[in-house]
């Protein structure tokens, strides 16, 4: 295994995910792999899979240049840019909270609904 390569994938999707504000937990199962598997990704102690890379830029919102350290020309990059700033509606809770809604039945979602609509009153 290429270790700088696994330590930069980990690196980068451990602040892809921190951004988005997920769980290890939560990346893990979008992505398909368990979360001890998905930990040691994280910690630059495994590579994934093209297919679970694939996957992972997908879910993380990241380039695979971006989660390789690669620019799009294929150079390694020697600085960050900034990060833009991230829209309302791309706030970590509201996309979490979609998350959990997403696995509620209609009558659990119902009830999640009228507790939302009383709290913004």
């Amino acid at each position: 295994m290429n270790e700088e390569l696994g330590i930069t994938i980990g690196t980068e999707a451990r602040a892809a995910r921190q951004h988005l504000g997920l769980t290890q937990a939560e990346v893990a199962e979008r992505v398909g792999l368990v979360h001890p598997v998905y930990n040691r990704l994280e910690r630059g102690k495994m590579l994934p899979s093209v297919p679970s890379l694939y996957r992972l830029c997908r879910e993380l919102r990241v380039s695979p240049e971006k989660l390789m350290g690669l620019t799009p020309t294929g150079d390694v990059r020697k600085g960050t840019k900034p990060k833009p700033k991230p829209k309302e509606e791309d706030a970590p809770e509201l996309r979490r909270l979609l998350h959990l809604a997403r696995k509620l039945d209609a009558e659990d979602l119902a009830a999640l609904l009228h507790v939302a609509s009383a709290l913004a009153r």
